[in-house]
């Protein structure tokens, strides 16, 4: 059997928040593998388990750069150390500055966009100045430039930390903003079923299927339970699927918003600040000494 070392615990508690001692039973059921540990809590611990997948760990802002036609756009995510550095005035003209320049040149990547002429040098330049200013690290993260098939709408929430590009058609420019807030707060991982990846459908089928048997369901119904958990699953994680969020009457979703407006969405990108970042600020070895120290006192 493999060994079951600190550093696993440790990891798959940090993709989990499941309890220590959770996460050490389920790699050991689970031999060591961490994917099919972390299935394993999802079916003992639901949506406890899934918390590290929405949690916000780096600083930072998100800065959108539209053309006046709203034919053209381009979103950015720089990272910074601190909070207060991403509340600086320089910090977030070099965003704004930046997405400007990867609507108007096109990079290919970060490297790309660091050489392009700003102020009396480049954006790579310029970043270097205003870390050796600040007094802090700073990095272009990524970026994305669209090129709408009918008009763009752009939604920037909390502080900078969450940016949403929307590229619609028909309706109007109200339809644009709603669509951009409801991706903001929603999250959608897709437009429809088909750009959820097959090996996320599938995990969530074998934690259905485990699911369905230990609450002791018939296996001759275990295969439409299961697929009945699947639709339920992309309704949640699909734009189209998803409840409108300023619905009225709680129920209508985003395909039935569009058709009742006659239009229709050919894409979305959504950045959140630090998403899939790893940063824990909480001391490991503190934490596992005050549970050792709790579990003794019972």
């Amino acid at each position: 059997m493999a060994e079951i070392t600190a550093s696993m615990v440790k990891e798959l508690r940090e993709r989990t928040d499941a309890p220590m001692m959770e996460c050490k039973r389920a790699l050991t059921e689970a031999a060591g593998d961490l994917g099919k540990a972390e299935e394993i809590l999802r079916v003992k611990l639901g949506s406890k388990a899934s918390k590290a997948a929405s949690r916000i760990t780096a600083e930072g802002v998100v800065a959108i750069h539209r053309s006046s036609d709203d034919k053209l756009g381009a979103m950015i995510e720089i990272n910074c150390e601190t909070d207060f550095v991403g509340k600086n005035d320089d910090f977030l003209k070099l965003a704004r500055d930046c997405a400007a320049l990867v609507a108007e040149h096109d990079p290919a990547d970060v490297a790309a966009l660091s050489t392009l002429p700003m102020g009396e040098g480049s954006v790579e330049s310029t970043r270097t100045a205003l870390v050796g200013k600040i007094g802090e690290n700073m990095s272009i993260r990524r970026f994305v430039r669209i090129e709408a098939r009918g008009k763009l709408a752009s939604y920037v929430h909390g502080g900078a930390k969450i940016g949403v590009l929307v590229d619609y058609q028909g309706g109007d420019d109200q339809l644009g903003k709603d669509l951009a807030m409801h991706i903001a707060a929603a999250k959608p991982k897709a437009l429809d079923s088909s750009g959820v990846a097959v090996d996320l459908i599938e995990s969530e089928r074998r934690i259905a299927i485990e699911k369905a048997r230990e609450a002791g369901k018939p296996e001759a119904l275990i295969e439409k339970i299961a697929e009945g958990s699947i639709q339920k699953f992309l309704s949640e994680v699909t734009l189209l699927g998803q409840v409108f969020v300023k619905a009225e009457d709680g129920k209508q979703t985003i395909a039935q918003l569009l058709q009742a407006k006659g239009a229709s969405v050919a894409g979305f990108t959504l950045f959140v600040v630090g998403e899939g970042i790893a940063k824990r600020t909480n001391d490991f070895a503190a934490e596992v000494a005050a549970q050792a120290a709790a579990a003794a006192q019972k």
